[in-house]
């Protein structure tokens, strides 16, 4: 069983709802939990926010967090989650921000960097991953879709959402 199909029966079985805000996965991770039949049971709104102000309009990500820790951060993966769940009043916030690459990156935040971040009440788990930089673009985008399944999936295996 895929990640979605898994993470999608989860979400029926409990009736809960999720909501993503994408950066770096530029709406994969809405595709993929889309592509389930009956998700519309329980996906709830996505958001494509790839510029440092749709991540300020749209999710209330500060100024302060973009122009100091910058887009790629723990603090604004975290605060798009905050930003998500309390705009969707959804159950499970998941968002990602990150460099995909080939170009960008620093030594700092190399390319294959993600933040993925999930929110359930008042808790936010943040995850950092580091993929290989050499990784071809739609492929990183696609692992990073994948990492971000499989951290809302472990959350619900560890019963933090039930």
């Amino acid at each position: 069983m895929k990640l979605e199909e898994e993470l999608g029966k989860f979400l029926i079985e409990n009736k809960l709802t999720i909501a993503t805000a994408e950066s770096c996965t530029g709406g994969l991770l809405s595709s993929k939990l889309t592509d389930v039949s009956g998700s519309s049971a329980y996906v709830k709104l996505n958001f494509v926010t790839y510029a440092n102000e749709a991540k300020h309009d749209i999710l209330g990500v500060s100024w302060d967090i973009l122009n100091t820790k910058g887009a790629v951060s723990e603090e604004c993966a975290e605060a798009m989650a905050n930003g998500l769940y309390e705009k969707t009043g959804c159950d499970i916030a998941l968002c990602t921000t990150g460099i995909a690459g080939p170009d960008g990156g620093t030594k700092e935040k190399p390319v294959g960097l993600v933040f993925i971040s999930v929110r359930y009440k008042s808790t936010v788990t943040v995850k950092e991953v580091r993929l290989a930089s050499n990784i071809e673009r739609v492929k990183m985008k696609d692992e990073f879709a994948n990492q971000a399944l499989k951290l809302a999936l472990s959350i619900v295996k560890e019963n933090r959402l039930c």
